[in-house]
Protein backbone atom coordinates (compact mmCIF):
# COMPACT_ATOMS: atom_id res chain seq x y z
CA UNK A 1 0.00 0.00 0.00
CA UNK A 2 1.41 3.39 -0.59
CA UNK A 3 2.46 5.78 1.86
CA UNK A 4 0.55 9.20 3.01
CA UNK A 5 2.64 11.98 2.03
CA UNK A 6 1.88 15.31 3.83
CA UNK A 7 1.93 18.88 1.69
CA UNK A 8 1.12 22.24 3.18
CA UNK A 9 -2.03 24.08 1.23
CA UNK A 10 -2.36 28.34 1.42
CA UNK A 11 -6.03 29.53 1.04
CA UNK A 12 -7.71 32.61 1.49
CA UNK A 13 -9.19 32.46 5.30
CA UNK A 14 -13.14 32.96 3.84
CA UNK A 15 -12.24 30.27 1.50
CA UNK A 16 -11.23 27.86 4.08
CA UNK A 17 -13.92 28.48 6.87
CA UNK A 18 -16.46 27.88 3.92
CA UNK A 19 -14.83 24.91 3.07
CA UNK A 20 -14.44 23.78 6.98
CA UNK A 21 -18.58 24.17 7.01
CA UNK A 22 -19.32 22.56 4.08
CA UNK A 23 -17.16 19.59 4.67
CA UNK A 24 -19.07 19.56 8.55
CA UNK A 25 -22.11 19.22 7.29
CA UNK A 26 -21.38 16.49 4.97
CA UNK A 27 -19.42 14.48 8.23
CA UNK A 28 -16.24 14.81 7.51
CA UNK A 29 -13.95 14.60 10.74
CA UNK A 30 -10.84 15.91 8.94
CA UNK A 31 -10.08 18.10 6.09
CA UNK A 32 -7.39 15.48 4.53
CA UNK A 33 -9.95 12.97 3.34
CA UNK A 34 -12.38 15.79 1.87
CA UNK A 35 -9.34 16.92 0.11
CA UNK A 36 -8.27 13.21 -0.81
CA UNK A 37 -12.12 12.64 -2.26
CA UNK A 38 -12.40 16.00 -3.88
CA UNK A 39 -8.67 15.34 -5.73
CA UNK A 40 -9.64 12.11 -6.62
CA UNK A 41 -13.25 13.05 -7.74
CA UNK A 42 -11.64 15.41 -10.16
CA UNK A 43 -9.18 12.98 -11.22
CA UNK A 44 -11.87 10.62 -12.26
CA UNK A 45 -13.79 13.26 -14.24
CA UNK A 46 -10.14 14.04 -15.97
CA UNK A 47 -9.90 10.73 -16.80
CA UNK A 48 -13.31 10.83 -19.07
CA UNK A 49 -12.01 13.11 -21.25
CA UNK A 50 -10.49 10.14 -23.15
CA UNK A 51 -13.31 9.05 -25.33
CA UNK A 52 -11.79 5.05 -24.73
CA UNK A 53 -12.29 5.15 -21.03
CA UNK A 54 -14.64 2.39 -19.49
CA UNK A 55 -16.79 3.39 -17.04
CA UNK A 56 -19.80 2.74 -15.10
CA UNK A 57 -22.81 4.95 -15.14
CA UNK A 58 -26.39 5.06 -13.45
CA UNK A 59 -29.11 7.00 -15.64
CA UNK A 60 -31.47 8.20 -13.57
CA UNK A 61 -35.20 8.77 -16.06
CA UNK A 62 -38.27 10.47 -14.68
CA UNK A 63 -41.49 10.47 -16.83
CA UNK A 64 -44.47 10.71 -17.29
CA UNK A 65 -46.73 7.35 -16.58
CA UNK A 66 -49.52 8.09 -18.73
CA UNK A 67 -48.02 8.89 -21.82
CA UNK A 68 -48.07 5.65 -24.02
CA UNK A 69 -45.55 4.76 -25.46
CA UNK A 70 -43.12 5.84 -22.88
CA UNK A 71 -42.74 2.56 -21.55
CA UNK A 72 -42.04 0.98 -24.34
CA UNK A 73 -39.55 3.38 -25.96
CA UNK A 74 -37.60 2.83 -22.43
CA UNK A 75 -37.64 -1.01 -22.68
CA UNK A 76 -36.39 -0.86 -26.80
CA UNK A 77 -33.57 1.12 -25.73
CA UNK A 78 -32.36 -0.55 -23.05
CA UNK A 79 -32.56 -3.78 -24.90
CA UNK A 80 -30.79 -2.04 -28.15
CA UNK A 81 -27.72 -1.85 -25.77
CA UNK A 82 -28.03 -5.00 -23.88
CA UNK A 83 -24.45 -5.48 -23.95
CA UNK A 84 -24.11 -2.65 -21.62
CA UNK A 85 -27.24 -2.53 -19.22
CA UNK A 86 -26.52 -3.78 -15.77
CA UNK A 87 -29.86 -3.93 -14.15
CA UNK A 88 -33.03 -1.43 -13.87
CA UNK A 89 -35.33 -0.42 -11.08
CA UNK A 90 -38.72 1.18 -11.61
CA UNK A 91 -40.22 3.26 -8.76
CA UNK A 92 -43.93 4.54 -9.11
CA UNK A 93 -43.39 7.85 -7.82
CA UNK A 94 -47.31 9.22 -7.70
CA UNK A 95 -50.24 7.91 -10.11
CA UNK A 96 -48.41 9.44 -13.09
CA UNK A 97 -44.70 10.18 -12.17
CA UNK A 98 -42.04 7.10 -12.65
CA UNK A 99 -38.73 6.68 -12.18
CA UNK A 100 -36.37 4.78 -13.86
CA UNK A 101 -32.72 3.84 -12.88
CA UNK A 102 -30.65 2.12 -15.59
CA UNK A 103 -26.91 1.17 -14.51
CA UNK A 104 -24.85 0.13 -17.25
CA UNK A 105 -21.28 -0.56 -18.13
CA UNK A 106 -19.01 0.16 -20.98
CA UNK A 107 -17.20 2.68 -22.84
CA UNK A 108 -17.55 6.17 -20.73
CA UNK A 109 -18.51 7.70 -24.84
CA UNK A 110 -21.15 5.01 -25.73
CA UNK A 111 -22.45 5.56 -22.01
CA UNK A 112 -23.07 9.11 -22.74
CA UNK A 113 -24.74 8.39 -25.63
CA UNK A 114 -27.12 6.09 -24.28
CA UNK A 115 -28.01 8.57 -21.79
CA UNK A 116 -28.53 11.29 -24.52
CA UNK A 117 -30.63 9.13 -26.63
CA UNK A 118 -33.38 8.85 -23.54
CA UNK A 119 -34.06 12.35 -23.15
CA UNK A 120 -36.14 12.65 -26.77
CA UNK A 121 -38.46 9.95 -25.66
CA UNK A 122 -42.09 11.48 -25.83
CA UNK A 123 -42.64 11.63 -22.01
CA UNK A 124 -39.66 11.62 -20.27
CA UNK A 125 -39.28 14.81 -18.04
CA UNK A 126 -35.73 14.44 -16.88
CA UNK A 127 -32.29 12.03 -17.73
CA UNK A 128 -29.50 12.32 -15.35
CA UNK A 129 -26.30 10.52 -15.91
CA UNK A 130 -23.85 9.70 -13.08
CA UNK A 131 -20.69 8.31 -14.12
CA UNK A 132 -17.65 6.55 -12.63
CA UNK A 133 -14.57 4.61 -13.50
CA UNK A 134 -15.13 1.20 -13.08
CA UNK A 135 -11.49 1.18 -10.72
CA UNK A 136 -10.94 4.02 -8.44
CA UNK A 137 -7.45 4.41 -6.55
CA UNK A 138 -7.59 3.77 -3.21
CA UNK A 139 -7.00 6.56 -0.60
Amino acid sequence: MPGKVRFGVCLDESLLKRFDAEIGKKGYNNRSKAIGDLIRNWLIEESWKVEEKRGVGVISLLYDHDTRTTLDALIDLQHSYTNMVVASTHVHLDAHTCLEVVIVRGKISVIKKLADHFAPIRGVKQVKLTLTTEQVERA
